[in-house]
Protein backbone atom coordinates (compact mmCIF):
# COMPACT_ATOMS: atom_id res chain seq x y z
CA UNK A 1 0.00 0.00 0.00
CA UNK A 2 3.03 2.39 1.06
CA UNK A 3 4.11 1.95 -2.28
CA UNK A 4 1.28 2.23 -4.19
CA UNK A 5 0.56 5.94 -2.38
CA UNK A 6 4.58 6.82 -2.76
CA UNK A 7 4.58 5.58 -6.91
CA UNK A 8 1.22 8.24 -7.10
CA UNK A 9 3.02 11.21 -5.60
CA UNK A 10 5.70 10.68 -7.94
CA UNK A 11 3.28 10.70 -10.84
CA UNK A 12 1.84 13.48 -10.12
CA UNK A 13 5.11 15.22 -9.41
CA UNK A 14 6.08 14.42 -13.00
CA UNK A 15 3.01 15.42 -14.42
CA UNK A 16 3.46 18.36 -12.76
CA UNK A 17 6.61 18.87 -14.56
CA UNK A 18 5.92 18.43 -17.51
CA UNK A 19 3.05 20.82 -17.62
CA UNK A 20 5.74 23.46 -16.26
CA UNK A 21 8.28 22.66 -18.89
CA UNK A 22 5.58 23.22 -22.35
CA UNK A 23 5.86 27.49 -22.92
CA UNK A 24 5.17 29.49 -19.52
CA UNK A 25 4.53 29.84 -16.02
CA UNK A 26 1.93 32.38 -14.81
CA UNK A 27 1.86 33.81 -11.57
CA UNK A 28 -0.86 31.96 -10.36
CA UNK A 29 1.38 28.79 -10.08
CA UNK A 30 2.37 30.47 -6.87
CA UNK A 31 -0.39 30.45 -5.10
CA UNK A 32 0.19 28.10 -3.14
CA UNK A 33 3.67 29.65 -2.11
CA UNK A 34 1.97 33.03 -1.34
CA UNK A 35 -0.75 31.47 0.90
CA UNK A 36 1.26 31.75 3.74
CA UNK A 37 2.48 35.17 5.93
CA UNK A 38 1.49 35.32 9.61
CA UNK A 39 4.72 35.04 11.38
CA UNK A 40 4.21 32.86 14.90
CA UNK A 41 7.81 33.09 16.30
CA UNK A 42 9.89 30.87 17.91
CA UNK A 43 13.01 28.61 17.62
CA UNK A 44 13.46 25.65 15.96
CA UNK A 45 16.79 23.58 16.43
CA UNK A 46 17.20 21.01 13.95
CA UNK A 47 20.03 18.29 14.37
CA UNK A 48 22.13 18.16 11.40
CA UNK A 49 24.50 14.92 10.67
CA UNK A 50 27.68 16.83 9.72
CA UNK A 51 29.22 20.23 9.24
CA UNK A 52 28.34 22.46 6.65
CA UNK A 53 30.94 23.12 3.67
CA UNK A 54 30.43 26.82 4.12
CA UNK A 55 27.47 29.23 2.49
CA UNK A 56 28.50 29.78 -1.46
CA UNK A 57 26.12 28.35 -3.33
CA UNK A 58 28.07 27.87 -6.36
CA UNK A 59 30.58 26.30 -4.68
CA UNK A 60 28.85 23.31 -2.85
CA UNK A 61 27.90 20.40 -4.25
CA UNK A 62 26.67 18.36 -0.78
CA UNK A 63 23.33 17.84 1.20
CA UNK A 64 24.14 19.35 4.29
CA UNK A 65 24.88 22.41 3.31
CA UNK A 66 22.09 22.50 0.74
CA UNK A 67 19.89 22.24 3.62
CA UNK A 68 21.14 25.39 5.25
CA UNK A 69 21.52 27.12 1.96
CA UNK A 70 18.13 26.92 0.63
CA UNK A 71 16.76 29.08 3.88
CA UNK A 72 18.44 31.57 3.03
CA UNK A 73 18.57 31.75 -0.96
CA UNK A 74 16.11 31.91 -3.64
CA UNK A 75 16.88 30.61 -7.00
CA UNK A 76 14.86 32.14 -10.29
CA UNK A 77 12.65 28.82 -9.83
CA UNK A 78 12.18 26.09 -7.44
CA UNK A 79 10.26 22.46 -7.05
CA UNK A 80 6.60 22.81 -5.77
CA UNK A 81 6.92 21.67 -2.07
CA UNK A 82 6.43 17.91 -1.62
CA UNK A 83 7.42 17.76 -5.60
CA UNK A 84 9.43 18.06 -8.41
CA UNK A 85 7.17 20.37 -9.86
CA UNK A 86 8.88 23.49 -11.23
CA UNK A 87 7.18 26.11 -10.00
CA UNK A 88 8.10 29.66 -10.23
CA UNK A 89 10.46 31.86 -6.90
CA UNK A 90 12.59 34.70 -7.89
CA UNK A 91 11.23 34.40 -11.40
CA UNK A 92 7.00 34.69 -11.46
CA UNK A 93 7.12 33.82 -15.28
CA UNK A 94 9.52 32.06 -17.65
CA UNK A 95 9.49 31.67 -21.77
CA UNK A 96 11.71 29.57 -24.15
CA UNK A 97 12.22 30.51 -27.69
CA UNK A 98 11.31 27.37 -30.20
CA UNK A 99 15.02 26.47 -30.36
CA UNK A 100 14.94 26.70 -26.64
CA UNK A 101 18.11 28.50 -26.65
CA UNK A 102 17.05 32.25 -25.59
CA UNK A 103 14.88 32.05 -21.99
CA UNK A 104 13.40 35.18 -20.89
CA UNK A 105 12.31 35.12 -17.37
CA UNK A 106 9.59 37.65 -16.09
CA UNK A 107 10.96 38.35 -12.13
CA UNK A 108 9.46 39.48 -8.72
CA UNK A 109 9.08 42.86 -8.02
CA UNK A 110 10.41 44.54 -5.17
CA UNK A 111 12.66 42.13 -3.63
CA UNK A 112 15.41 42.54 -1.82
CA UNK A 113 18.95 41.07 -0.90
CA UNK A 114 19.70 40.92 2.80
CA UNK A 115 22.20 43.54 2.38
CA UNK A 116 19.10 45.71 1.57
CA UNK A 117 20.12 45.92 -1.96
CA UNK A 118 17.68 45.56 -4.62
CA UNK A 119 17.22 41.85 -6.72
CA UNK A 120 16.63 42.78 -10.08
CA UNK A 121 17.69 41.65 -14.02
CA UNK A 122 21.00 43.78 -13.34
CA UNK A 123 21.89 40.96 -10.23
CA UNK A 124 20.34 37.93 -12.29
CA UNK A 125 22.34 38.51 -15.04
CA UNK A 126 25.65 39.75 -12.56
CA UNK A 127 25.03 36.07 -11.09
CA UNK A 128 25.46 33.84 -14.54
CA UNK A 129 28.37 36.29 -15.49
CA UNK A 130 30.09 35.33 -12.34
CA UNK A 131 29.50 32.22 -12.49
CA UNK A 132 30.47 31.91 -16.26
CA UNK A 133 33.96 34.11 -15.81
CA UNK A 134 35.20 32.73 -13.16
CA UNK A 135 38.97 32.22 -12.69
CA UNK A 136 41.42 29.88 -10.99
CA UNK A 137 41.28 25.65 -11.58
CA UNK A 138 40.97 25.94 -7.48
CA UNK A 139 37.03 27.83 -7.85
CA UNK A 140 36.51 25.82 -11.12
CA UNK A 141 36.65 22.04 -9.67
CA UNK A 142 34.39 23.48 -7.05
CA UNK A 143 31.98 24.32 -9.16
CA UNK A 144 30.31 20.67 -9.80
CA UNK A 145 26.99 21.93 -10.90
CA UNK A 146 27.68 24.34 -13.02
CA UNK A 147 30.19 22.35 -14.69
CA UNK A 148 27.20 19.66 -14.97
CA UNK A 149 24.90 22.07 -16.44
CA UNK A 150 26.67 24.33 -18.37
CA UNK A 151 29.81 22.39 -19.08
CA UNK A 152 32.33 25.17 -19.51
CA UNK A 153 33.55 28.54 -18.85
CA UNK A 154 34.93 31.59 -20.46
CA UNK A 155 38.58 30.97 -19.63
CA UNK A 156 37.91 27.54 -21.30
CA UNK A 157 36.44 28.59 -24.59
CA UNK A 158 37.76 26.93 -28.06
CA UNK A 159 39.06 23.86 -25.82
CA UNK A 160 38.84 20.71 -26.22
CA UNK A 161 35.63 19.77 -24.25
CA UNK A 162 33.27 22.05 -26.77
CA UNK A 163 31.53 25.14 -26.63
CA UNK A 164 30.08 25.81 -23.01
CA UNK A 165 26.03 26.12 -22.68
CA UNK A 166 26.29 29.72 -21.30
CA UNK A 167 26.52 32.79 -24.08
CA UNK A 168 25.53 35.54 -22.31
CA UNK A 169 22.69 37.31 -20.29
CA UNK A 170 21.00 40.36 -20.82
CA UNK A 171 18.80 42.89 -18.61
CA UNK A 172 16.22 43.71 -20.84
CA UNK A 173 14.82 46.06 -18.16
CA UNK A 174 14.67 46.00 -14.40
CA UNK A 175 12.15 42.68 -14.14
CA UNK A 176 13.30 41.13 -17.25
CA UNK A 177 16.22 39.10 -18.09
CA UNK A 178 17.05 37.20 -21.05
CA UNK A 179 19.65 34.07 -20.86
CA UNK A 180 20.99 33.21 -23.98
CA UNK A 181 22.59 29.85 -24.55
CA UNK A 182 25.22 28.99 -27.27
CA UNK A 183 22.60 25.08 -27.42
CA UNK A 184 19.49 24.15 -25.78
CA UNK A 185 20.20 21.72 -22.65
CA UNK A 186 17.83 19.47 -21.94
CA UNK A 187 17.89 20.04 -18.31
CA UNK A 188 16.14 23.68 -18.40
CA UNK A 189 14.40 24.89 -16.73
CA UNK A 190 14.71 21.89 -13.67
CA UNK A 191 18.00 23.05 -13.66
CA UNK A 192 17.78 26.00 -12.36
CA UNK A 193 16.68 24.91 -8.94
CA UNK A 194 19.33 23.75 -7.73
CA UNK A 195 20.04 25.62 -4.73
CA UNK A 196 23.86 26.16 -6.39
CA UNK A 197 22.06 28.70 -8.42
CA UNK A 198 21.08 30.27 -5.81
CA UNK A 199 20.81 34.79 -6.55
CA UNK A 200 23.51 36.47 -4.20
CA UNK A 201 23.75 40.02 -3.21
CA UNK A 202 26.33 41.21 -6.33
CA UNK A 203 27.45 44.18 -3.87
CA UNK A 204 28.22 41.31 -0.98
CA UNK A 205 30.20 39.28 -3.34
CA UNK A 206 32.21 42.06 -4.33
CA UNK A 207 32.77 43.70 -1.15
CA UNK A 208 33.49 39.84 0.34
CA UNK A 209 35.69 38.74 -2.11
CA UNK A 210 33.58 35.87 -3.34
CA UNK A 211 35.42 34.26 -6.12
CA UNK A 212 38.72 34.11 -3.93
CA UNK A 213 38.81 29.99 -3.36
CA UNK A 214 42.28 28.64 -2.81
CA UNK A 215 43.52 24.97 -2.48
CA UNK A 216 46.27 23.51 -0.20
CA UNK A 217 47.10 19.83 -1.08
CA UNK A 218 43.52 17.95 -1.10
CA UNK A 219 42.07 21.22 0.85
CA UNK A 220 40.19 24.45 -0.12
CA UNK A 221 40.14 27.44 1.36
CA UNK A 222 37.04 29.97 0.87
CA UNK A 223 36.11 34.16 1.23
CA UNK A 224 34.75 35.85 3.98
CA UNK A 225 31.50 35.69 1.56
CA UNK A 226 31.29 32.02 2.31
CA UNK A 227 32.31 31.70 5.39
CA UNK A 228 31.00 34.93 7.52
CA UNK A 229 28.87 37.07 4.92
CA UNK A 230 26.54 34.95 2.81
CA UNK A 231 23.80 37.28 1.48
CA UNK A 232 20.90 36.03 -0.61
CA UNK A 233 16.85 36.92 -0.94
CA UNK A 234 15.56 33.87 1.48
CA UNK A 235 13.22 33.71 4.25
CA UNK A 236 16.34 33.85 6.75
CA UNK A 237 19.11 35.23 7.39
CA UNK A 238 22.65 34.70 8.28
CA UNK A 239 23.16 35.14 11.88
CA UNK A 240 26.32 33.04 12.48
CA UNK A 241 28.21 30.34 12.58
CA UNK A 242 29.71 28.69 16.23
CA UNK A 243 32.06 26.56 15.41
CA UNK A 244 32.47 25.51 18.91
CA UNK A 245 29.37 24.59 19.35
CA UNK A 246 28.64 23.77 15.92
CA UNK A 247 25.39 25.68 16.07
CA UNK A 248 24.37 27.75 12.34
CA UNK A 249 22.12 30.17 13.02
CA UNK A 250 19.55 32.15 10.86
CA UNK A 251 16.83 34.45 11.97
CA UNK A 252 13.27 35.40 10.02
CA UNK A 253 13.59 37.58 7.13
CA UNK A 254 10.92 40.19 7.69
CA UNK A 255 10.60 41.43 4.29
CA UNK A 256 10.52 37.91 2.21
CA UNK A 257 7.30 37.68 0.19
CA UNK A 258 6.72 34.83 2.15
CA UNK A 259 7.66 35.44 5.71
CA UNK A 260 8.60 32.74 7.75
CA UNK A 261 6.78 31.77 10.83
CA UNK A 262 9.73 30.85 13.04
CA UNK A 263 11.43 33.71 14.64
CA UNK A 264 14.69 31.86 14.67
CA UNK A 265 16.37 28.60 13.37
CA UNK A 266 18.99 26.90 14.24
CA UNK A 267 21.32 23.94 12.70
CA UNK A 268 23.31 22.31 15.48
CA UNK A 269 25.25 19.49 14.23
CA UNK A 270 25.38 16.15 16.32
CA UNK A 271 27.09 13.56 14.01
CA UNK A 272 26.16 10.34 15.72
CA UNK A 273 22.41 9.15 14.68
CA UNK A 274 21.93 7.35 17.57
CA UNK A 275 23.25 10.81 19.61
CA UNK A 276 20.56 12.83 17.13
CA UNK A 277 17.67 10.26 18.32
CA UNK A 278 18.37 10.73 22.15
CA UNK A 279 18.19 14.55 21.51
CA UNK A 280 15.31 14.78 20.00
CA UNK A 281 13.35 12.81 22.85
CA UNK A 282 14.55 14.80 25.33
CA UNK A 283 13.88 18.12 23.58
CA UNK A 284 17.38 19.59 22.88
CA UNK A 285 16.59 19.12 18.76
CA UNK A 286 13.22 19.84 17.15
CA UNK A 287 13.76 16.92 14.29
CA UNK A 288 16.48 15.38 12.31
CA UNK A 289 17.23 14.14 8.67
CA UNK A 290 17.61 10.14 8.07
CA UNK A 291 16.59 8.45 10.76
CA UNK A 292 17.41 4.13 11.21
CA UNK A 293 14.95 2.79 9.40
CA UNK A 294 15.12 0.32 12.51
CA UNK A 295 14.04 3.05 14.53
CA UNK A 296 10.98 4.49 12.56
CA UNK A 297 8.47 2.54 15.14
CA UNK A 298 10.41 3.48 17.75
CA UNK A 299 10.37 6.99 17.00
CA UNK A 300 6.72 6.72 16.46
CA UNK A 301 5.56 5.05 19.96
CA UNK A 302 7.83 8.08 21.43
CA UNK A 303 4.99 10.23 19.98
CA UNK A 304 7.31 11.51 16.76
CA UNK A 305 6.81 12.32 13.52
CA UNK A 306 8.73 10.04 10.90
CA UNK A 307 7.97 11.80 7.33
CA UNK A 308 8.78 9.75 3.94
CA UNK A 309 9.85 10.76 1.21
CA UNK A 310 9.52 9.27 -2.43
CA UNK A 311 12.52 7.68 -3.39
CA UNK A 312 14.49 9.56 -5.70
CA UNK A 313 18.19 8.69 -5.34
CA UNK A 314 20.15 6.15 -6.10
CA UNK A 315 23.02 4.26 -3.79
CA UNK A 316 25.59 2.94 -6.11
CA UNK A 317 29.08 1.22 -5.31
CA UNK A 318 31.47 3.48 -7.43
CA UNK A 319 34.63 1.97 -9.19
CA UNK A 320 37.87 3.67 -10.02
CA UNK A 321 39.59 2.27 -12.82
CA UNK A 322 42.62 3.94 -12.29
CA UNK A 323 42.92 3.02 -9.35
CA UNK A 324 43.67 -0.65 -9.57
CA UNK A 325 44.03 -2.00 -13.59
CA UNK A 326 42.44 -4.90 -13.10
CA UNK A 327 39.11 -2.83 -12.92
CA UNK A 328 39.70 -1.77 -16.15
CA UNK A 329 38.30 -5.30 -17.16
CA UNK A 330 34.66 -5.47 -17.79
CA UNK A 331 34.92 -9.06 -16.31
CA UNK A 332 36.55 -8.09 -13.19
CA UNK A 333 33.52 -5.23 -13.05
CA UNK A 334 30.87 -7.50 -14.02
CA UNK A 335 32.05 -9.95 -11.17
CA UNK A 336 31.75 -7.32 -8.67
CA UNK A 337 28.21 -6.45 -9.46
CA UNK A 338 27.19 -10.92 -9.68
CA UNK A 339 28.87 -10.75 -6.22
CA UNK A 340 26.51 -8.39 -4.11
CA UNK A 341 23.44 -9.49 -3.12
CA UNK A 342 21.69 -6.62 -2.92
CA UNK A 343 18.01 -8.47 -2.29
CA UNK A 344 19.19 -9.44 0.56
CA UNK A 345 21.25 -5.62 1.67
CA UNK A 346 17.84 -3.52 0.51
CA UNK A 347 15.77 -6.28 2.82
CA UNK A 348 18.12 -6.27 5.54
CA UNK A 349 19.26 -2.45 5.90
CA UNK A 350 16.87 -0.21 4.16
CA UNK A 351 13.95 1.65 4.89
CA UNK A 352 10.02 0.01 3.77
CA UNK A 353 9.31 1.21 0.03
CA UNK A 354 13.18 0.65 -0.45
CA UNK A 355 13.76 -1.31 -3.44
CA UNK A 356 16.87 -2.70 -5.88
CA UNK A 357 18.63 -0.87 -8.26
CA UNK A 358 19.00 -2.37 -11.65
CA UNK A 359 20.65 1.13 -13.57
CA UNK A 360 21.53 4.55 -12.56
CA UNK A 361 18.21 6.37 -12.95
CA UNK A 362 15.08 5.63 -10.93
CA UNK A 363 12.50 4.91 -12.11
CA UNK A 364 10.03 7.71 -11.69
CA UNK A 365 12.21 9.29 -14.67
CA UNK A 366 11.64 9.61 -18.34
CA UNK A 367 14.95 7.98 -19.56
CA UNK A 368 14.44 4.72 -17.05
CA UNK A 369 14.01 1.99 -19.21
CA UNK A 370 13.76 -2.20 -18.13
CA UNK A 371 15.88 -3.25 -20.94
CA UNK A 372 19.31 -2.47 -19.52
CA UNK A 373 22.30 -5.29 -18.73
CA UNK A 374 21.34 -6.47 -15.47
CA UNK A 375 23.78 -8.53 -13.36
CA UNK A 376 21.54 -10.96 -10.59
CA UNK A 377 23.01 -12.29 -7.48
CA UNK A 378 25.58 -15.25 -8.58
CA UNK A 379 28.77 -15.86 -6.71
CA UNK A 380 29.56 -18.62 -8.37
CA UNK A 381 29.82 -16.98 -12.18
CA UNK A 382 31.55 -13.79 -10.19
CA UNK A 383 33.90 -16.41 -9.37
CA UNK A 384 34.14 -17.55 -13.12
CA UNK A 385 35.01 -14.34 -14.48
CA UNK A 386 37.21 -13.18 -11.69
CA UNK A 387 39.27 -16.08 -12.92
CA UNK A 388 38.64 -15.38 -16.09
CA UNK A 389 40.45 -12.24 -16.04
CA UNK A 390 43.05 -13.44 -14.04
CA UNK A 391 42.04 -11.50 -10.46
CA UNK A 392 41.73 -14.50 -8.39
CA UNK A 393 43.01 -12.86 -4.98
CA UNK A 394 42.06 -9.48 -6.12
CA UNK A 395 43.03 -7.00 -3.87
CA UNK A 396 41.02 -3.50 -3.39
CA UNK A 397 40.87 -0.20 -1.44
CA UNK A 398 37.40 0.19 -0.07
CA UNK A 399 36.50 3.15 1.14
CA UNK A 400 33.27 4.22 3.03
CA UNK A 401 32.68 7.32 5.01
CA UNK A 402 32.05 8.18 8.21
CA UNK A 403 29.89 10.50 10.89
CA UNK A 404 27.44 11.11 8.24
CA UNK A 405 23.66 9.52 7.06
CA UNK A 406 22.37 10.48 3.64
CA UNK A 407 19.32 9.32 2.33
CA UNK A 408 20.69 6.64 0.03
CA UNK A 409 23.09 5.48 2.86
CA UNK A 410 21.50 5.71 6.41
CA UNK A 411 24.15 3.62 8.04
CA UNK A 412 27.71 3.97 5.57
CA UNK A 413 29.22 1.42 8.43
CA UNK A 414 26.48 -1.08 8.12
CA UNK A 415 26.19 -1.07 4.24
CA UNK A 416 29.92 -1.32 3.88
CA UNK A 417 30.27 -4.74 5.99
CA UNK A 418 27.31 -6.44 4.02
CA UNK A 419 29.05 -5.41 1.06
CA UNK A 420 32.69 -6.66 1.62
CA UNK A 421 31.42 -9.32 3.28
CA UNK A 422 29.80 -10.36 0.03
CA UNK A 423 32.37 -9.51 -1.97
CA UNK A 424 34.92 -11.54 0.16
CA UNK A 425 32.95 -14.57 -0.13
CA UNK A 426 33.83 -14.19 -4.21
CA UNK A 427 37.73 -13.90 -3.15
CA UNK A 428 37.79 -10.32 -3.20
CA UNK A 429 40.12 -9.19 -0.04
CA UNK A 430 39.27 -5.84 0.71
CA UNK A 431 41.30 -3.12 2.65
CA UNK A 432 38.73 -1.44 4.77
CA UNK A 433 39.59 2.97 4.43
CA UNK A 434 37.12 5.12 6.23
CA UNK A 435 37.22 8.69 6.44
CA UNK A 436 35.43 11.50 7.85
CA UNK A 437 32.57 12.59 5.02
CA UNK A 438 34.11 16.59 5.05
CA UNK A 439 37.18 15.37 6.62
CA UNK A 440 38.90 14.02 3.54
CA UNK A 441 36.35 11.50 2.09
CA UNK A 442 34.58 12.88 -0.78
CA UNK A 443 37.82 14.78 -1.79
CA UNK A 444 39.91 11.82 -1.59
CA UNK A 445 37.05 9.71 -3.94
CA UNK A 446 36.09 12.65 -6.14
CA UNK A 447 38.53 15.31 -6.32
CA UNK A 448 41.59 12.73 -5.88
CA UNK A 449 40.94 9.47 -6.66
CA UNK A 450 42.53 7.65 -4.03
CA UNK A 451 40.05 4.51 -3.87
CA UNK A 452 39.60 1.09 -6.25
CA UNK A 453 35.94 0.91 -5.20
CA UNK A 454 33.57 3.01 -2.58
CA UNK A 455 30.06 3.65 -1.66
CA UNK A 456 28.44 6.75 -2.60
CA UNK A 457 25.22 8.19 -3.74
CA UNK A 458 23.07 10.23 -5.69
CA UNK A 459 19.77 12.36 -4.36
CA UNK A 460 18.17 13.82 -7.37
CA UNK A 461 18.07 17.81 -7.85
CA UNK A 462 16.16 18.08 -10.21
CA UNK A 463 13.57 15.56 -12.68
CA UNK A 464 15.78 14.84 -15.57
CA UNK A 465 17.65 11.70 -16.10
CA UNK A 466 21.27 13.70 -17.01
CA UNK A 467 20.71 15.52 -13.68
CA UNK A 468 21.99 11.31 -12.74
CA UNK A 469 23.79 9.24 -15.62
CA UNK A 470 25.07 13.00 -17.18
CA UNK A 471 26.32 13.67 -13.88
CA UNK A 472 28.16 10.75 -13.17
CA UNK A 473 29.48 9.26 -16.28
CA UNK A 474 28.98 12.14 -18.84
CA UNK A 475 32.52 13.01 -18.88
CA UNK A 476 36.25 12.36 -17.63
CA UNK A 477 36.32 11.84 -13.33
CA UNK A 478 38.39 10.98 -11.07
CA UNK A 479 35.51 9.24 -9.05
CA UNK A 480 35.34 6.55 -11.93
CA UNK A 481 38.74 7.02 -13.87
CA UNK A 482 37.49 5.83 -17.56
CA UNK A 483 37.45 7.45 -20.72
CA UNK A 484 34.90 6.25 -22.76
CA UNK A 485 33.98 8.95 -25.83
CA UNK A 486 30.71 6.56 -27.07
CA UNK A 487 29.41 6.73 -23.38
CA UNK A 488 30.23 10.66 -23.18
CA UNK A 489 29.21 10.86 -27.04
CA UNK A 490 25.87 8.80 -26.26
CA UNK A 491 24.95 11.43 -22.66
CA UNK A 492 25.70 14.80 -24.19
CA UNK A 493 23.20 13.79 -27.73
CA UNK A 494 20.67 12.69 -25.18
CA UNK A 495 21.32 15.93 -23.09
CA UNK A 496 20.57 17.77 -26.52
CA UNK A 497 17.69 15.98 -27.97
CA UNK A 498 14.20 18.23 -27.91
CA UNK A 499 11.82 17.66 -25.05
CA UNK A 500 9.41 15.41 -24.45
CA UNK A 501 9.87 11.26 -26.42
CA UNK A 502 13.11 12.45 -28.40
CA UNK A 503 14.98 13.42 -24.98
CA UNK A 504 13.51 10.12 -23.14
CA UNK A 505 14.28 8.21 -25.95
CA UNK A 506 17.88 9.16 -26.43
CA UNK A 507 18.49 8.74 -22.50
CA UNK A 508 17.01 4.90 -22.65
CA UNK A 509 19.59 4.65 -25.34
CA UNK A 510 22.31 5.72 -23.33
CA UNK A 511 20.85 3.89 -20.12
CA UNK A 512 21.48 0.61 -21.97
CA UNK A 513 25.17 1.85 -22.79
CA UNK A 514 26.10 2.62 -19.15
CA UNK A 515 25.06 -0.53 -17.81
CA UNK A 516 26.77 -2.54 -20.62
CA UNK A 517 29.82 -0.90 -19.63
CA UNK A 518 29.56 -1.05 -15.98
CA UNK A 519 31.32 1.86 -14.75
CA UNK A 520 29.58 1.12 -11.40
CA UNK A 521 27.20 -0.61 -9.30
CA UNK A 522 23.75 0.50 -8.80
CA UNK A 523 22.48 -1.21 -5.36
CA UNK A 524 19.29 0.39 -4.44
CA UNK A 525 16.94 2.82 -4.83
CA UNK A 526 16.00 3.97 -0.58
CA UNK A 527 13.10 5.92 0.64
CA UNK A 528 14.74 8.18 3.01
CA UNK A 529 12.40 9.88 5.83
CA UNK A 530 13.14 12.97 8.29
CA UNK A 531 11.88 12.97 11.67
CA UNK A 532 10.45 15.84 13.82
CA UNK A 533 8.93 16.43 17.49
CA UNK A 534 5.34 16.69 17.71
CA UNK A 535 5.29 20.19 18.51
CA UNK A 536 6.82 21.26 14.80
CA UNK A 537 4.14 21.67 12.43
CA UNK A 538 3.95 22.61 8.70
CA UNK A 539 7.34 20.15 7.17
CA UNK A 540 6.69 19.17 3.89
CA UNK A 541 8.98 16.12 2.89
CA UNK A 542 10.65 16.59 -0.66
CA UNK A 543 11.39 13.99 -2.54
CA UNK A 544 14.21 16.37 -3.68
CA UNK A 545 15.55 16.29 0.45
CA UNK A 546 14.33 19.96 -0.80
CA UNK A 547 12.26 20.87 2.36
CA UNK A 548 12.11 24.80 3.23
CA UNK A 549 11.39 25.76 7.25
CA UNK A 550 9.74 28.82 6.25
CA UNK A 551 6.08 27.12 6.30
CA UNK A 552 7.42 25.41 10.18
CA UNK A 553 5.57 26.58 12.98
CA UNK A 554 6.67 25.57 16.32
CA UNK A 555 3.43 25.04 19.09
Amino acid sequence: MLQKRVARTRRIALIGLAGALAVSMSACAQSDRDSGGGAAGGTMIFGAAGNPKMFDPIFNDEGETFRIVRQMYDTLLMNKPGTAEVVGALAEKWEPSNDNKTWTFTLRKGVKFHDGTPFNAAAVCFNFDRWFNMKGQAAQSQMIYYGDVFEGFAANEGDTKGQPVYKNCEAKDESTAVLNLNKAKGAFPAALTLPSFSMSSPDALKKYNADQVTQSGDSFAYSDYANLHPTGTGPFKFAGYDQGKGEITLVRNEDHWEKAKLEKLVFKVVPDENARKQSLKSGDIDGYDYPAPADYQLLRNDGQNVLIRPSFNILYLGINQKGNPKLQDIKVRQALAYGINREQFVKGKLAEGSEVATEFVPKVIDGYTDDVTKYPYDPEKAKQLLAEAGATGLTLKFYYPTEVTRPYLPDPASAFTSISEDLKKIGVNIEPIAKPWNGGYKDDVQKSGKQDIHLLGWTGDYNDAGNFIGTFFGREKPEFGFNNPELFKALADADAAAPGQPHAAAYQQANKKVMEYLPAIPIAYPTPALVVGPKIKGMVPSPLTDERFNTVSKG
